[in-house]
């Protein structure tokens, strides 16, 4: 991230909200604002009353997610299982801030984590049936890969070249080789089907718990029509042993898909590694620990 981007991070507070939301919408001048726990990254997060939600990219490469957003989660919404956040207004920019923004119902729930999870299992399955649904919704019109969703649903040639650097300046602390049969193998396996829905971030992160169990999906900056793959990557994240063929079991899903969505997992954990051997001991611990399950999972299923 720039130097700008950080800059402007850190000027995205609780007073820039109150400013745009009373020059904006002053109907809701009065609600008491505070930042959401956890706050997030590529968009920043703050409670708008007891109700509503104010998210506001914190870069520009996030910012044509907005429009996005709010076309197209009205249209998602009905058919799914689950709630998914509603759009109530969008913002412009203004009071120092250069890009649209929105207001959105507040969704209850906390963030996913094994400890808080009753079944892991069955909620794998819950989340399994959950993409399921969202791959039926016709994709007509819906907005193909690129860059506003990172190319989620896109080919993994897109991620090529990057893979194989991180490979090279990891070799001596992974099984480089296996890593590049692993990745090989997810670049032959080629998407035949048309185009369905992804969420395109399906993490720990943006899976809501009450009472121990799934109870929303929230974000969907990275959404998107193309090949479902990519959104299998919590099964290496997250899930294993029986929740992750629990998962698999319940996708409608091909052994290609599986292999590609494997390479997904592969190639955000190689460059998360290799990105933070210094700068970040913890993260490159826990993208180890995903590289690991990603390379010992390929050895058992082939």
């Amino acid at each position: 991230m720039s130097n700008c981007s950080l800059r402007l991070l850190r000027e995205i507070d609780a007073t820039l909200v109150a400013r745009l939301v009373g020059s904006q919408f002053p109907h809701w001048s009065g609600l008491p604002i505070t930042a959401a726990e956890p706050n997030g990254w590529d968009n920043r997060t703050f409670r708008l009353g007891p109700e509503l939600l104010v998210r506001l990219p914190s870069a520009d490469r996030y910012a044509a997610q907005v429009r996005k957003e709010h076309r197209w989660l009205p249209v998602l919404a009905p058919p799914l299982p689950l709630p998914i956040p509603v759009p109530v207004a969008m913002g412009e920019p203004g009071e120092g801030y250069p890009w649209n923004w929105s207001v959105y119902q507040w969704l209850d729930g906390t963030p996913a984590s094994a400890a808080r999870i009753v079944d892991l299992s069955e909620f794998a399955v819950v989340l399994a049936s959950f993409l399921a649904c969202l791959q039926k919704i016709d994709p007509t019109e819906g907005p193909p890969p690129g860059p506003h969703n990172f190319f989620r649903g896109g080919p993994l040639e897109t991620y090529d070249a990057e893979t194989r650097k991180a490979i090279t300046t990891v070799q001596g602390m992974i099984n480089a080789e296996l890593a590049t049969e692993v990745w090989e193998t997810a670049l032959g396996a080629t998407w035949h089907g048309g185009p369905v829905w992804v969420h395109g971030d399906v993490a720990a992160g943006n899976l809501l718990l009450r009472d121990g169990r799934l109870a929303a999906v929230i974000d969907f900056g990275c959404s998107g029509v193309g090949d479902p793959a990519c959104d299998l990557v919590i099964a290496w994240t997250f899930l294993s042993g029986q929740s992750r063929e629990a998962f698999r079991v319940a996708l409608p899903l091909d052994a290609g898909t599986w292999a590609r969505g494997r390479g997904w997992a592969l190639w955000k954990a190689l460059i998360t590694f290799a990105g933070n051997l210094q700068a970040d001991q913890a993260a490159a611990a826990t993208a180890r620990r995903v590289i690991d399950e990603v390379l010992d999972e390929h050895v058992h299923t082939v």
